[in-house]
């Protein structure tokens, strides 16, 4: 093709009368160099072509495989977003599991201060509490030391059951008719009475740590006749005769007067049937009765103030002849 392209060209150029023969021979070499040059750039080009084909290739492929690396990097990343969601999500449930265990944990300890703090005050009270036992046991062994001291020295009176002295564990109780300290109706004490007081005055002036209760009792008889105007019932009666012993005690005596009360009962209290001369005989009485200090306050109660006789006496009076 080029060779008949090349033969037309010169033809040519032949019949217009512009080349020569030797022109002719010399157009004809530089035309075969041309040709070698062309076929050599041809190759060379095709070379190239053929190079830049495969590179070409080469790239396509190596952007396929870098896009299949894309691909798999975007669910690499997917994949690692979710486990770093899952992970966050975990961190957060953690995160709030500690804050409540810490939460937990605190409220336990202060459960725990708050225990020890219990135990603490439950060991301090258990140690008040033996103390207070073996303070109440050495107490009752003095009473009991007492009332023994007390049944000798007025055992002449227990024996005519004129006094009766009765200890239940810190309670003591001593009772004593009327007739003993008072004649009937009246409030004044007796002489004959008066040594029991004394000696119940001694005894009684050594207590500290007792409430001392002087009760006055009587039968269910109505007062009667002159007598109701000094006493119009059996209260004033019975709160007399219990004043003027307290009095006699504190005034005569020496006994604390603020550990002892005064109280009548009338004939609300009875020991015995009023139905019979003996039984109203034991219900009029006057009874002495010494409490520990603390049992009224834990029993929620107060202790009754004193009471006065209607008509009050000096000490000087309290005594009179029977």
């Amino acid at each position: 093709m080029w060779r008949g392209f090349m033969a037309g060209m010169l033809l040519g150029l032949m019949l217009s009368g512009c080349v020569s023969a030797g022109t002719h021979e010399q157009t004809l070499a530089e035309l075969d160099k041309t040709k070698t040059g062309f076929e050599n750039f041809k190759k060379q080009t095709a070379g190239q072509i053929d190079a830049l084909q495969k590179g070409l290739k080469d790239t396509v492929q190596a952007l396929e495989d870098a896009n299949l690396r894309v691909a798999a990097l975007e669910q690499e990343k997917g994949r690692l977003t979710a486990d770093l969601t899952q992970t966050r999500d975990q961190a957060n449930a953690l995160s709030a599991k500690l804050e409540a265990e810490q939460a937990r944990a605190a409220t336990l300890e202060q459960e725990k201060r708050q225990l020890l703090t219990t135990i603490s005050q439950h060991e301090e009270r258990l140690k008040a509490e033996e103390i207070e036992q073996a303070d109440k046991e050495e107490e009752i062994k003095r009473l009991s030391q007492a009332q023994a001291d007390l049944t000798k020295s007025l055992e002449v009176e227990i024996a005519k059951d004129e006094v009766e002295i009765q200890q239940i564990h810190d309670r003591l109780t001593i009772k004593m008719i009327d007739k003993l300290l008072f004649d009937s109706g009246q409030a004044d004490l007796k002489p004959a009475g008066l040594k029991v007081l004394k000696e119940l005055s001694n005894f009684l002036a050594s207590v500290v740590a007792k409430e001392i209760r002087i009760e006055g009792h009587t039968d269910n008889l109505p007062i009667t006749g002159e007598l109701k105007d000094r006493f119009p019932t059996n209260w004033e009666l019975s709160t007399a005769r219990a004043t003027n012993v307290a009095r006699y005690l504190v005034e005569k005596g020496g006994v604390f007067a603020a550990n002892v009360s005064a109280a009548g009962h009338a004939d609300t209290r009875p020991v015995a049937s009023n139905n019979t001369g003996k039984g109203r005989a034991a219900n009029r009485r006057i009874e002495i009765v010494l409490y520990p200090k603390d049992l009224l306050a834990e029993k929620g109660k107060q202790k009754p103030p004193p009471l006065q006789a209607p008509e009050p006496q000096s000490a000087s009076e309290l005594i009179t002849q029977p």
